[in-house]
């Protein structure tokens, strides 16, 4: 037997603004903190599930973004293609460059809340870092 539930979702619009404050988020230079796209984007208690490791609050991401782009120097995280959205939730194929050779690849799967801000992202490597351990993080 199936059933259905009604949810509230955001509106997709906001939810399409979001994702590229994310996109802008990630590609932020190294002396920007990132606090106003994220402010915007992410709820306050985002949760951010990734190989490397689990995140919660905005502010734990923008100090890890602010790390890997001290760490990596000059990145563009871009869409491989564009974003799914359907009920709240969206699916982001992604490319990772980082001194214009492809680092990465992934996919990011992100739950929106009522208010249309990113409330928790789930990560998920397509093509891994050269030398990346999956396992040395769990």
């Amino acid at each position: 037997m199936t059933s259905t539930t009604d949810t509230v979702a955001p509106a997709t619009g906001r939810c399409e603004e979001n994702l590229d404050r994310y996109l802008r988020f990630w590609n932020a230079s190294p002396d920007d903190e990132g606090e106003d796209q994220a402010a915007d984007a992410f709820g306050e208690e985002v949760r951010y599930t990734a190989p490397v490791g689990v995140l919660t609050g905005r502010q734990a991401l923008i100090d890890f973004r602010r790390q890997f782009v001290q760490h990596m120097g000059s990145v563009a995280f871009r869409a491989r293609r564009e974003p799914e959205i359907h009920h709240g939730h969206a699916r982001l194929l992604w490319r990772l460059d980082v001194r214009g050779e492809q680092f990465a690849t992934g996919t990011d799967v992100l739950a929106f809340d009522r208010d249309g801000r990113i409330g928790a992202v789930t990560t998920f490597l397509d093509e891994a870092p050269e030398g990346f351990d999956p396992h040395a993080h769990a």
